[in-house]
């Protein structure tokens, strides 16, 4: 029962934010995700007492047509370095219906 303490005292931002945190395997594959579905990758962050915003800071531009895991990684990963107490998370924004695909949290503060 205590599960289900945790999780209503928890904060949610995200798609996965129910499940425990993601592995480096599991990060990769959603980043694979959203390549193959013509999504275009985006990094945002914010400190964590203002991650219930509808607005979180981004870092650089989106990533429009990237075709490489490794380079979402590597800028997953650059974020994260600056800012070390932010929460980090990953945007799929889809052209078509012109909204977010998927996000979630990668790093958290």
């Amino acid at each position: 029962m205590s599960t289900v303490s945790d999780y209503k005292q928890a904060k949610r931002y995200e798609t996965f934010s129910y499940l425990p945190a993601l592995t480096a395997d599991e990060t990769r594959a959603q980043i694979q995700y959203i390549i193959s579905q013509g999504w275009n990758p985006a990094v945002e962050h914010v400190e964590p007492e203002g991650a219930s915003r509808y607005y979180w800071f981004m870092w650089k531009l989106p990533m429009f047509g990237e075709q490489s895991v490794d380079v979402v990684l590597s800028e997953l990963e650059a974020c994260h370095r600056e800012y070390p107490d932010h929460h980090i998370r990953l945007i799929g924004y889809d052209n078509y219906t012109q909204s977010q695909g998927t996000a979630f949290v990668v790093f958290r503060g």
